[in-house]
């Protein structure tokens, strides 16, 4: 690939013969082209129907105290009231989700009474919060 060129001068001037490396690029470069798949067709995406998304369900934080008391939304409730509220937050559609915050000195009694509860009046989205109700 190498040619030498002697000149009127007495030096010798070496110089590489680039038509081969054009040739083989050239190649390559036709290659590429042909094996690139044609880019003519539209992609159609089904966004599915325009129905606005359903409401999501609200919250609520039943928090259960040392003592045994509870309360409903930061409010305090007696056992009457709060079965009242769980018998009509079990009738909503969707029903809240119903987040249960237990002080860390309650006694078990206290928790398992307001699950039951719960379960009585219907309802069917209760959760546990790790943090502490006295830390608050």
């Amino acid at each position: 690939m190498a040619a030498t060129v002697q000149t009127n001068s007495t030096e010798i001037s070496p110089d590489i013969n680039t038509t081969p490396l054009i040739d083989v690029m050239l190649v390559l470069l036709t290659l590429l082209i042909m094996t690139l798949p044609m880019q003519t067709h539209a992609i159609k995406i089904d966004t599915g129907p325009s129905d606005p998304a359903p409401p999501l369900p609200t919250v609520v934080d039943l928090a259960v105290q040392w003592d045994g008391t509870t309360s409903w939304n930061g409010v305090a409730v007696d056992r009457k009231t709060l079965d009242a509220y769980l018998a009509d937050a079990a009738r909503k559609s969707p029903q809240p989700a119903i987040v249960i915050k237990a002080d860390r000195l309650v006694k078990y009694d206290a928790v398992a009474r307001v699950l039951s509860d719960a379960n009585r009046a219907g309802e069917t989205h209760i959760g546990f919060d790790q943090t502490d109700v006295a830390n608050q």
